[in-house]
């Protein structure tokens, strides 16, 4: 019981040293694992069904060999796709302002530093460091935010590649 005291203690200084910029981080951080996740459990539960569906729809057809046959195979790949790549691109979006929120950070820590040095003189090293503290500590937390996504994403991203490969080696046009 210590232990979550002292853990939750220690999280509240670092969130004060880093400034409010550093909240913003952690919200997107929740939301970028929260849609990697999603995506992690739709891989690993869901597309299954949408796969078969899919399968099921192709092998009713009698004929398979046509032009009109080959843009219904194209179809079903491209929504079995659009449901597997759902989420995608906000990853990726989230993935990519990670550091813009770290830098952002630092610019809002550095403008306290320079406040400090103009209300002290530049004298109060102790009065500067907070603002130091305010400009390093998001821009660390945006960087590993960021590859802590870079991670997720490429594991999501190479399942969702597989899934898809498969279901065109699946739906053949042989018969």
């Amino acid at each position: 019981n210590m232990f979550f005291v002292d853990t939750i203690a220690e999280m509240g200084k670092f969130m004060d040293s880093g400034g409010d910029v550093l909240w913003a981080i952690v919200i997107l951080l929740f939301v970028m694992w929260t849609l990697i996740f999603e995506r992690m459990w739709y891989l690993r539960s869901m597309v299954g069904a949408d796969v078969q569906r899919a399968l099921d729809s192709w092998e009713q057809r009698k004929e398979r060999q046509s032009k009109h046959a080959h843009q219904i195979r194209e179809k079903l790949i491209s929504e079995v796709s659009i449901e597997i790549d759902t989420n995608m691109m906000m990853i990726k979006t989230l993935v990519a302002v990670a550091p813009l929120f770290g830098l952002l950070g630092t610019v809002t820590g550095m403008i306290t530093v320079f406040d400090v040095m103009a209300f002290t003189g530049g004298g109060d090293v102790k009065a500067m460091a907070g603002g130091v503290s305010k400009a390093t500590v998001p821009t660390m937390s945006g960087m590993v935010a960021a590859l802590s996504g870079v991670f997720g994403m490429t594991y999501v991203e190479r399942v969702a590649e597989q899934e898809k490969n498969l279901l065109e080696d699946h739906l053949i046009m042989d018969h």
